[in-house]
C-alpha cells in the first residue's frame, strides 16, 4: 500500500520505493514542510519574524513563565535555536525573562503588552489561514484529523523512547 514501483534508471529494473502519494508519512511531513514555510515567509514579510519567534509567541501566550528548555520540547526546536529566538524576542522588547528559578540556572520568559499585541495580531492571521486550510473539512471531520494526528504524535513518542513493542 505505501510502496510504488519506479524504474532504475541505471539498470532499467523495478524497484520498489515510498509511494509519495500513498504514505500518510510523506504526505505529512510534505504538508508540514510546506505550511512551516509558508507561514514563515509570511510572518517574516509581515511582522519581521522567524518561524521559531512566531511559534514561540504563541507558546509564551499560552504557558507563561516557560522555560527555554521547556519550550524546546514543546515546539521541538533545538534550545540553542529557542534561546536565540528568545534573546530576538527581548531585543525587540516582545518578551522578557523572568526571576532566576530555584535551580539557579532557568528563568521563566513571558510576553510584554507589545508581545501581547503582536500575539494578537498574528493570531487574527493564523486562525484566518486555519480557515483556508481547512475549508471544506465538517467539524467532524477537523476533530477526526486532530485525534488521528494526535495518536500519530503518541506513536511517534513510543518509537522514539523505545516504548513502542509492538515492532
Amino acid at each position: 500500500m505505501f510502496l510504488s514501483e519506479v524504474e532504475d534508471e541505471q539498470t532499467g529494473k523495478l524497484m520498489q520505493t515510498i509511494s509519495l502519494s500513498r504514505s500518510p508519512l510523506a504526505l505529512l511531513s510534505f504538508a508540514a514542510n510546506r505550511f512551516t514555510g509558508a507561514a514563515a515567509a509570511y510572518f517574516q514579510e509581515q511582522n519581521d519574524l522567524g518561524s521559531v519567534d512566531w511559534r514561540m509567541l504563541f507558546i509564551l501566550a499560552q504557558q507563561p513563565g516557560i522555560t527555554a528548555a521547556r519550550a524546546s520540547e514543546t515546539i521541538v526546536v533545538d534550545k540553542g535555536s529557542v534561546s536565540r529566538c528568545l534573546h530576538r524576542l527581548a531585543k525587540r522588547k516582545l518578551a522578557f525573562a523572568g526571576e532566576l528559578h530555584a535551580n539557579g540556572r532557568s528563568r521563566g520568559w513571558h510576553l510584554t503588552e507589545s508581545g501581547r499585541d503582536m500575539h494578537n495580531a498574528i493570531l487574527h492571521v493564523a486562525l484566518e489561514k486555519q480557515q483556508q486550510l481547512l475549508h471544506g473539512f465538517a467539524p467532524a471531520e477537523v476533530e477526526q484529523l486532530c485525534t488521528l494526528i494526535q495518536r500519530f504524535l503518541d506513536n511517534l513518542e513510543a518509537v522514539e523512547t523505545g516504548a513502542d513493542d509492538r515492532g
